[in-house]
């Protein structure tokens, strides 16, 4: 059987970076998604409105 590897952190700075980078994201929208992201139309009816567009939601 394989002697699993110990490996020892050198550079905590560099190591505490990468776990913070490993759960970012990155989002790109397009500009005329970005336009129409707010519902502006209002629709007459009781209750508060409708903030975010129905494509903002399917996004």
């Amino acid at each position: 059987m394989e002697k699993k590897l110990n490996y020892r952190i050198r550079n905590w700075s560099d190591y505490n970076k990468a776990l913070e980078q490993r759960g970012s994201i990155t989002l790109w929208f397009w500009d005329e998604t970005i336009k129409g992201w707010r519902e502006n139309k209002s629709t007459g009816k009781k209750g508060r409105p409708r903030i975010y567009s129905a494509d903002a939601i399917l996004c």
